[in-house]
């Protein structure tokens, strides 16, 4: 195993510019965004699920992720993997994973505090979590993700009391999905001592993220999405040179598709 990974992967969230991240869901997306330079690679917990036919959300793609990762792990780039909320309750087991993890090369993960059902995990519970997972692999970089905007709709102080929590247990960087507004991303840059990650969406601007000073600006599900769309729209188009647009599926849309109550249908 290549130490120097864990650490150039960790020096990558405390460079001048932030990290742009973008998500792979299989070894191809992977490997053809290692290969145009881009400097790590993530995965998407939904695209890896949908790609798979199963929900994302729900642990079900435990195994599924851990092959993905062993071999992404071999690529040129360090590597980070979304492990949903750990695949577990049991912060024991929790552990374990990212011990493998660590084990195959992978230089990071995504453990986050939402659940499927809307409910954020509670704080103890994760940081519980969070320890196990550092005492069991101490070089992974652990991106401790909070749901808080996507859940919760919660007030900017319960998203850093859950943000000092989890660095306090020993997350390496901070996650918050959802998160738009810049002068409240300002403001947690300011307040958080641990590297803040955002969700890169429509009107962010990379450059002003970079002057605020965030560390890490993630693409999420959003590739996959625009992937499935571009194989929508052409098969579409080849059928139908008139067809309609589908449109770009949102995370609902591509989840449906796993419980097969997606309803699109070409106009």
């Amino acid at each position: 195993m290549d130490d120097d990974r864990f650490a150039h992967f960790r020096r990558l969230h405390h460079a001048d510019r932030p990290l742009l991240l973008p998500n792979a869901w299989d070894h191809a997306s992977a490997a053809a965004l290692a290969d145009r330079g881009f400097a790590a690679i993530g995965t998407t917990s939904l695209g890896v699920a949908a790609a798979a036919g199963l929900p994302d959300g729900t642990g079900a793609t435990r195994e599924r992720t851990l092959a993905l990762a062993r071999g992404l792990a071999r690529l040129p780039v360090p590597v980070t993997v979304d492990i949903e909320g750990g695949f577990s309750e049991d912060p024991g087991q929790v552990a374990e994973l990212a011990a493998e993890l660590a084990r195959a090369g992978v230089a990071g993960v995504n453990i986050e505090d939402g659940r499927e059902d809307g409910r954020l995990v509670p704080v103890g519970h994760q940081c519980e979590v969070i320890e196990a997972a550092k005492q069991a692999a101490p070089r992974l970089f652990v991106n401790a993700r909070t749901d808080t905007y996507w859940l919760a709709d919660a007030p900017t102080g319960q998203t850093l009391r859950r943000a000092e929590a989890y660095q306090r247990a020993g997350a390496d960087g901070v996650f918050v999905p959802g998160l738009t507004d810049e002068d409240t991303i300002a403001g947690l840059v300011r307040d958080l001592d641990a590297p803040l990650n955002v969700l890169y969406a429509p009107g962010l601007s990379y450059e002003r993220l970079a002057e605020s000073g965030v560390a890490r600006v993630s693409t999420g599900s959003l590739l996959f999405r625009v992937a499935l769309h571009s194989a929508l729209r052409t098969a579409c188009a080849i059928a139908d040179p008139a067809a309609a647009d589908p449109g770009l599926p949102s995370y609902a849309d591509t989840q449906a598709l796993s419980l097969g109550t997606w309803g699109f249908a070409p106009e």
